[in-house]
């Protein structure tokens, strides 16, 4: 941490290398004021922004310890992806914790972290991180996919929820009625994964047009890691289909496409 608070009281990092990152002064401010843990955030996401990411992690820390979110948030991103450290799943597990820990009214600025944070935890209990205490326990993962769906809205968690109740994960009865809702509401949001599946659940119920064309829609969207399991549902919906619906359909997605539903 040495270079950090160097960084923070004196205005640049004690560098030991020419190319040392020099702090900017309208956003430390003076340095002879105490530094706020927003200040030290903010210098670690300038660091960032600059390629110092090992100097970023030691601002980060710092505003993490004061209990600044934004901050323990940056990190669990950056040991969940490897991002300027090494990839460790328990310690970001554990920053995570930290942010749902945090009563955060639905609306405030903190919102978007801790419900990414629940999602994130609720991906880390279903599956378990081995060599970790954290187990497998689709249950608890139900949990923090629910309250990131309801009380937050948030679309990747609307959608974890359905395909649970879809399949029965986690002790849950299977209701595909109370999936498609779920479904629907991240569907609403541009959640792909919820649109393709959601127009499967309508074409196996006999709504072919509608549900092949959500499917084709959601094709076009999807990011590239969704893409080929939604061909692949698109595709065997497609073969199944007379040909006047499959033209009918493909009309539809094209103006869902342009109308942006």
């Amino acid at each position: 941490m040495a270079g950090l608070f160097c960084a923070v009281a004196a205005g640049t990092l004690c560098a030991a290398t020419p190319q040392a990152h020099a702090l900017d002064q309208s956003v430390i401010g003076s340095p002879d004021e105490p530094r706020s843990p927003w200040a030290v955030f903010r210098f670690g996401f300038t660091a960032y922004k600059s390629g110092h990411k090992d100097q970023a992690v030691e601002a980060y820390r710092y505003a993490a310890d004061k209990g600044q979110i934004g901050a323990r948030w940056k990190l669990a991103r950056m040991y969940a992806e490897g991002d300027g450290v090494a990839r460790n799943d328990y310690e970001a597990f554990k920053f995570y914790q930290e942010i749902a820990a945090q009563e955060v009214e639905p609306g405030s600025p903190e919102e978007s972290y801790v419900s990414d944070a629940l999602v994130a935890l609720g991906g880390y209990v279903r599956a378990g991180i081995p060599g970790s205490p954290v187990q497998a326990n689709p249950a608890a993962a139900q949990d923090y996919y629910m309250r990131a769906a309801a009380t937050y809205r948030n679309p990747n968690a609307q959608y974890e929820v359905g395909r649970m109740l879809m399949t029965g994960e986690g002790g849950l009865k299977s209701n595909i009625r109370q999936a498609g809702r779920w479904f629907q509401l991240a569907a609403e949001k541009g959640h792909t994964g919820a649109q393709a599946t959601l127009g499967h659940l309508l074409f196996q119920s006999g709504k072919v047009v509608r549900g092949l064309a959500m499917m084709t829609a959601a094709l076009e969207r999807a990011p590239a890691a969704d893409k080929s399991w939604i061909r692949g549902m698109q595709e065997e919906a497609f073969a199944l289909a007379g040909e006047a619906d499959r033209r009918t359909a493909i009309a539809l997605a094209q103006d869902m496409l342009v109308g942006g539903e």
